[in-house]
């Protein structure tokens, strides 16, 4: 299995911090926020290697970054060819192209390169090693519908498959929001190709991709406890900078 790390993204409701840095190199605590989640993966037996998918723009950063990083496992950069907003490939754009690139047949784990929770991937991959044939995507209870609607929200049924999808909605049906973690298994990759060639309109959101994936095939998601942060504004970066400060 490979781990594919999402950092391409430029961030620009945490300008003038992410204006010419990106923000998974932003600190929290002694730490970059993307150091928390290579350690998670570094520790995951089954995992061989570590891709990290950026833009041309912050590419120079990672590549210092990775100079110093102590790892069991190999890390590798790819950078998706962009330069700016208007020109980003958007999340489901680089898993294709990182996925095309690095010739990925196998299974596929996705994270976003902000993403900081103190759940345990391990008990996210053995749900999924449950449900080998099916895509898998982890959620995260936020309590109230109020703040769902800043996220994609997730119905699940008894079994906890995924029944509903809504990005970003007014009326959330649920208070699971997805959190940027994704399991593929190898056989269901392909489908990533098709959502890309198929696609119209605005779908950069990985939101959209579930929505029509669960159409095709099982989708199952798996609840985390503990705390998460998504560090999508400086309200959010500042909670975590507080959390992590003794880290």
């Amino acid at each position: 299995m490979k781990a594919l790390v999402l950092a391409a993204g430029y961030a620009t409701r945490l300008y003038p911090l992410t204006k010419e840095y990106p923000k998974p190199l932003l600190k929290a605590g002694r730490k970059y926020i993307i150091d928390y989640i290579i350690d998670k993966l570094d520790r995951i037996d089954g995992i061989h290697e570590i891709v990290v998918v950026t833009n041309s723009k912050f590419i120079p950063h990672f590549k210092a970054w990775a100079k110093k990083l102590e790892t069991k496992k190999p890390v590798t950069l790819v950078d998706d060819l962009t330069t700016s907003l208007e020109d980003r490939r958007g999340a489901i754009g680089d898993m294709h192209f990182a996925i095309n690139k690095k010739r990925i047949k196998e299974d596929l784990l996705v994270i976003g390169g902000d993403n900081l929770f103190d759940g345990d991937i391990k008990g996210f991959l053995r749900f999924a090693r449950a449900h080998k044939n099916s895509p898998v995507i982890g959620l995260y209870d936020i309590a109230k519908k109020a703040a769902a609607r800043n996220y994609g929200v997730v119905k699940v049924n008894s079994g906890y498959q995924v029944v509903d999808f809504q990005e970003k909605p007014a009326h959330p049906r649920s208070t699971l929001v997805a959190m940027c973690l994704y399991y593929f298994p190898a056989e269901k990759l392909e489908l990533i190709g098709d959502y890309i060639t198929r696609k119209a309109g605005k779908h950069d959101a990985t939101g959209f991709y579930i929505d029509w994936l669960r159409k095709k095939t099982q989708v199952f998601g798996f609840v985390f406890k503990g705390k998460w942060f998504d560090i999508g504004d400086h309200k959010f970066y500042n909670q975590a900078k507080e959390e992590f400060s003794n880290a």
